[in-house]
């Protein structure tokens, strides 16, 4: 039995229209407090703070009012991935502090303290990241992020870069992904009718993996391009021109409640960046559970 659902998992790229406090957010306001909390996150190290965070992610989730069974479903695709670095890390991260706590050691394998927290740690960042990234495209339609977006590189224009064009192009891009996935479906069940074993690769072989995708990536490409191209031809057919002349049909207003979201997200990340977070050991040897 095949199953060939890639659509209903891609998380990133879709809008969900649900009258929420955070769909009715300014779109820069929301890139500029994921960018916050990215950066913010991205420069810790302890496990106390990514944690906090996670935290906050999944409150904002709860606010969006988006369900996080559907926000979940991004994972889907990557995991297997995900779970091969993870337990790279686990194996071979131990030697990076030969210090540290050693649990198990065979061979070239070494499980250690550290190795376990920073698979905790990467665990962490990355189901937070997808969270933000799945969110922001999840509460704002495609025009809105392009409009935020342009609008925040616009001070930019001075040194020479494109605003319009690269936010353009950026919001293009995320907004194909979602096409891509249903392409790709479409290929593998045309390949699978045709008596293709897609279904059956196994995870621990990445060669047979690696085999039976390569028949899909030629179909896949060319379709994307003629894809770009009818976007070409379309624009080209609306008297399309970008420039500093092009006027906005779209005002951005920011309102009192986006420079609040601003200033605490800003706030966040100064409070993850420079506060000094005690470890998980020294926590946990606070509460008797020293020998871990």
């Amino acid at each position: 039995m095949q199953n060939f659902e890639l659509l209903r998992n891609v998380t990133i790229g879709q809008y969900i229209p649900i009258d929420s406090p955070i769909h009715r957010l300014d779109p820069r306001t929301k890139i500029l407090a994921a960018t916050f909390l990215i950066v913010g996150i991205s420069f810790n190290s302890a496990v106390i703070a990514n944690v906090i965070f996670l935290l906050a992610v999944l409150a904002i989730a709860l606010i969006s009012r988006v369900p996080l069974k559907y926000v979940m479903r991004g994972f889907i695709l990557g995991l297997p991935i995900l779970i091969l670095i993870f337990v790279m890390q686990l194996f071979f991260q131990g030697w990076v502090e030969p210090s540290g706590r050693v649990y198990f050691e065979w061979g070239f394998i070494r499980v250690t303290r550290y190795s376990i927290q920073l698979m905790v740690i990467s665990l962490i960042r990355v189901v937070a990241f997808i969270f933000l990234t799945s969110l922001i495209t999840m509460t704002s339609t495609t025009t809105e992020l392009t409009h935020g977006m342009e609008r925040l590189l616009e001070p930019f224009r001075r040194i020479g870069l494109p605003s319009h064009e690269l936010a353009l192009v950026m919001m293009i891009a995320l907004r194909f992904v979602p096409t891509l996935a249903e392409e790709m479906e479409r290929i593998m069940k045309a390949q699978a009718s045709r008596g293709a074993d897609l279904g059956t690769r196994r995870m621990w072989r990445p060669d047979k993996a690696a085999k039976n995708i390569l028949p899909l990536i030629v179909p896949l490409f060319m379709n994307a391009f003629r894809r770009a191209e009818d976007l070409v031809l379309a624009m080209e057919a609306r008297c399309y021109v970008s420039g500093e002349g092009r006027t906005k049909y779209v005002e951005l207003h920011n309102s009192v409640v986006d420079y609040a979201v601003i200033a605490a997200t800003f706030a966040f990340m100064l409070l993850m960046m420079f506060y000094p977070w005690p470890s998980l050991h020294s926590v946990l040897a606070g509460y008797g559970f020293d020998w871990l």
